[in-house]
């Protein structure tokens, strides 16, 4: 029985990712769970399990190339055994064959795809930014239909739709009533388009934006398209400053980890969260908010010593139900994961909000961009000495930036406003923990 490898869901938002490496080859035996192949996405760099034992018979995606959550990467052949080498031999001839008939049987049927599916009723599947464009620009689903894409499997893709918008719009779909022709506004896409290719200069060489950085980029592009705005409040947080510079060597040796400033802000998070659930909310495509429940609050966080491995961000899930001390832990556990590539699927899904934490290197103010289709972010930026007038004198406090971005279609001002307020008080109080 021919078992297909799937692209599985990697988390919300994320729609494809990128096969970065294959570890085993056409015609080798693989047992059911051993590591098959390498996927990377903006959120996470993952090796997949095989889904049975077997001979993997076909690669459908070859190494660097996209592919959709839910497709199949390649096909595993049940019943094969490690050391029949005969079986191996004939699977890499058979699958070399098959490789030039395929791609000319599959040449059509992927230039008639969107043809294909328009005639069946189906309603095609575009990336959230092919979306963003087509709204932008006032692109109905039949003209969608009716371009001819150059993806995976004739998907239709960012430079499809905007080679489509520059030529005009000129050809008018088969669905579309035949009208008296109107004056056109000029297309409008969301991101410049490249007229043509870069060149460098003497001192100066050219690094194609690849694999994480580019899934990220990606991401990015879709958070953007979300209307938020940012709202900024001080904080003194004298208090927990000197909690945590008595208690620091004493909670090291006793548990085990580091207390660091992050803990608390996650602490204050979920319970602020639990009070403004609209604020722990996401909109979805279909205009349904998703209420959560539950404080699953990611942590972005940095990959190498130095950060150059990009951001990814981790979820430590349930904060509203653990201590301080659980919550560090975890907050741990975590940032090893990712700084060691050995994070898993699961460990950065289901996150219902997210906290960064530019202080740690010094950072004084920002607004950070939401992680869609989350509705809010907090940045909690560096904390510093500072003179600050109490009952007309001057005290040295440590006061730091806390910045909440939310998205503005579903949250007030005046909520986000009540909501980092009454983290400010909690925070400030330093009693949200005992």
């Amino acid at each position: 029985m021919a078992i297909e490898i799937l692209m599985p869901e990697l988390g919300e938002s994320v729609h494809e990712g990128t096969v970065s490496r294959w570890l085993k080859k056409v015609g080798d035996f693989v047992k059911e769970d051993e590591p098959v192949v390498e996927i990377m996405t903006d959120k996470v760099n993952t090796e997949l399990p095989a889904p049975a034992s077997g001979v993997l018979t076909q690669i459908l995606i070859q190494e660097g190339e996209p592919v959709e959550v839910f497709h199949a990467m390649g096909i595993i052949e049940e019943g094969g055994s490690a050391g029949a080498e005969a079986p191996k031999a004939a699977a890499k001839a058979e699958t070399k064959a098959a490789e030039p008939a395929a791609a000319k049987a599959e040449e059509k049927p992927a230039a008639s795809a969107p043809a294909a599916a328009a005639a069946s009723g189906d309603r095609k599947w575009y990336t959230p930014v092919v979306r963003a464009i087509a709204k932008a620009n006032g692109l109905s689903d039949d003209e969608l239909s009716g371009i001819s894409g150059t993806g995976n499997q004739g998907r239709v893709t960012k430079k499809d739709v905007e080679g489509y918008l520059a030529g005009g719009r000129a050809s008018t779909p088969a669905s579309a009533p035949v009208s008296a022709p109107v004056a056109k506004a000029p297309a409008v896409s969301l991101e410049p388009k490249a007229v043509e290719p870069t060149v460098a200069g003497p001192d100066q060489e050219l690094v194609q934006l690849v694999g994480m950085r580019k899934m990220i980029a990606d991401h990015m592009v879709r958070s953007a398209a979300v209307p938020t705005v940012s709202t900024i409040t001080e904080c003194d947080v004298t208090p927990m400053v000197a909690f945590r510079e008595r208690n620091k060597d004493a909670f090291l040796e006793q548990y085990g980890v580091k207390l660091t400033y992050t803990p608390f802000f996650i602490k204050a998070l979920s319970e602020t969260l639990l009070e403004f659930p609209i604020v722990n909310a996401s909109l979805r495509e279909d205009n349904q908010i998703v209420m959560t429940k539950g404080t699953h609050i990611g942590i972005a966080v940095a990959l190498g010593d130095k950060g150059q491995g990009g951001l990814i961000v981790p979820v430590i899930r349930d904060c509203h139900k653990k201590t301080l001390i659980e919550i560090a832990r975890d907050l741990d556990g975590i940032a090893k994961a990712a700084r060691s590539n050995s994070l898993k699927p699961t460990d950065v899904q289901g996150g219902t909000f997210t906290l960064t934490n530019p202080g740690t290197y010094g950072a004084l103010f920002g607004t950070p961009m939401i992680n869609a289709p989350q509705a809010g972010i907090l940045g909690a930026y560096a904390i510093r000495k500072m003179p600050v007038i109490i009952n007309d004198m001057i005290a040295v406090r440590s006061i730091m930036n806390l910045v909440l971005t939310y998205d503005h279609r579903i949250i007030d001002g005046l909520v986000a406003g009540q909501f980092l307020a009454a983290l400010r008080d909690r925070l400030q109080k330093f009693d949200f923990f005992k």
